[in-house]
């Protein structure tokens, strides 16, 4: 994709959507940081049903260690793989109490530290919680930057080099996020809504649906 056609694709995306944002609820860095761990094959929904009942009772790193391994599960129950979840998390807690003084850090390198937490996770609190501009790579805007041919690769990490590199810097702080979300709502998996897309007519993607 020529660089006129990525920026008029940003422009048309923004324009959509001035300001885009994660779905995931959130009030703190700190309560970000968990829900993205708990997003790991779930749905925004699913974990912004859970973290409704558990935040209001712990959202600090010394009151969700308090509640203990067994006490968290209760309240991530509905969310996939919670067991494993709740041993990351407790166990990021009790690193982030004792290396970083309770609070989230603000580099790459101590947040892929945390157990739990990998380049995806660590992108998405970065540029969230602290305004850098970070591209997370997930499956929907892998899927976006294959078919459109805005950033082809055969790898997430593949996919996000190649973002930082394409994406204008004036982008590259909103562009995670509105791939991510014309990825779930627009160019989704099994039937793309093509005809509805405001990018369509700079898509590469061959098999656009007609209806």
């Amino acid at each position: 994709m020529k660089r006129a056609e990525v920026i008029e694709l940003f422009s048309r995306l923004r324009e959509l959507d001035p300001h885009p944002t994660t779905e995931l609820a959130y009030t703190t860095p700190f309560e970000l940081l968990v829900a993205v761990v708990l997003s790991a094959q779930a749905t925004d929904v699913g974990v912004n049903k859970a973290t409704r009942k558990l935040y209001p009772v712990a959202n600090t790193p010394q009151a969700i260690l308090a509640l203990g391994e067994e006490g968290l599960k209760r309240y991530i129950s509905t969310i996939g793989l919670f067991n494993a979840k709740a041993k990351n998390v407790i166990a990021l807690c009790r690193l982030l109490i004792e290396q970083h003084d309770g609070e989230v850090p603000r580099t790459r390198e101590a947040l892929e530290a945390l157990p739990g937490v990998g380049r995806k996770t660590a992108n998405v609190v970065l540029n969230t919680a602290f305004g850098v501009p970070t591209i997370a790579v997930d499956t929907h805007i892998f899927r976006v930057s294959n078919r459109t041919g805005l950033a082809p690769g055969k790898d997430v990490r593949a996919v996000e080099d190649k973002l930082e590199k394409v994406v204008p810097a004036e982008f590259k702080q909103d562009a995670h996020h509105w791939l991510i979300l014309h990825g779930r709502y627009v160019c989704k998996a099994r039937k793309p809504d093509c005809p509805h897309c405001v990018i369509r007519d700079l898509c590469r993607y061959r098999d656009k649906t007609a209806e």
